[in-house]
């Protein structure tokens, strides 16, 4: 198992965060905390919770410890749509992949499921870290993924861009722009798309990249794009920092 520490100095023309791992020692070197990104806001300091320079150094340290590497849920893009979508706004986690994991085993992501079928099988009561939970709204989810599961066949990702797959995407039932780029993040590693949902927004916002007026509902493309623009200026790829932003707002939420 990898072993991390971290140690900090700073000069008055730059800061540079250390990482010790698996014996070996790295350096990156940023900018004062002082200093302003195009994007407006400030580095900050790269020890300070919520800054620039924070998530810079988080990424980075995922990226030397090999996390992330596997962000896929399912092994090809019906079951990658099915995943996505089964997660969704206000659907924990945790739920979620429980829902996809047993719809899955009981061989229901294919084309030619039933709503009535993802129905039953969704309506079952799952036990998450020893607590019985039910699925939200499982008719509702049912008959978005039974059409979903039938169309999604006839999309051609291999001749589609990032964004052409994200668009043929956003024509299926209950997928609009957050759970289309979720899944292309997924089956990509992209960075030109975002994963914009409650715990990404949070973050944009605690370090001035987002606006609070702005919403995904309205601005969703505007707000991807301040996203991916900070995530080149930082030196960080976007679906890693996407990544680490979610995982790490999760926590401290739940912290």
């Amino acid at each position: 198992m990898h072993k991390l520490t971290t140690i900090t100095s700073r000069t008055v023309t730059m800061q540079t965060m250390y990482a010790l791992v698996s014996g070996q020692t790295f350096r990156r070197d940023m900018p004062p905390a002082g200093a302003i990104l195009n994007s407006g806001i400030s580095w900050g300091r790269f020890d300070e919770l919520f800054t620039a320079a924070y998530w810079c150094g988080q990424a980075w340290q995922a990226g030397l410890l090999g996390l992330y590497k596997r962000i896929n849920l399912g092994r090809s893009l019906a079951e990658e749509t099915a995943a996505c979508l089964l997660g969704g706004y206000g659907m924990p986690a945790e739920i979620g992949l429980a829902a996809f994991e047993r719809l899955r085993s009981n061989g229901l992501l294919t084309a030619g499921s039933s709503a009535e079928e993802l129905e039953r099988s969704l309506s079952e009561p799952f036990e998450i870290n020893g607590h019985c939970s039910r699925y939200r709204f499982p008719r509702q989810k049912a008959k978005y993924l039974a059409v979903c599961l039938d169309q999604v066949e006839k999309i051609d990702e291999t001749a589609l861009d990032d964004a052409g797959l994200r668009s043929a995407l956003t024509g299926l039932p209950g997928v609009g722009y957050k759970t289309a780029s979720w899944i292309v993040r997924n089956r990509r590693n992209s960075s030109r798309v975002a994963v914009l949902d409650v715990h990404i927004l949070r973050a944009g916002r605690l370090m001035g990249l987002f606006e609070g007026s702005q919403s995904p509902q309205r601005d969703y493309l505007v707000l991807e794009a301040r996203f991916v623009e900070f995530a080149k200026e930082i030196d960080v790829p976007a679906w890693l920092l996407d990544a680490v932003m979610w995982q790490h707002m999760r926590l401290l939420r739940n912290a």
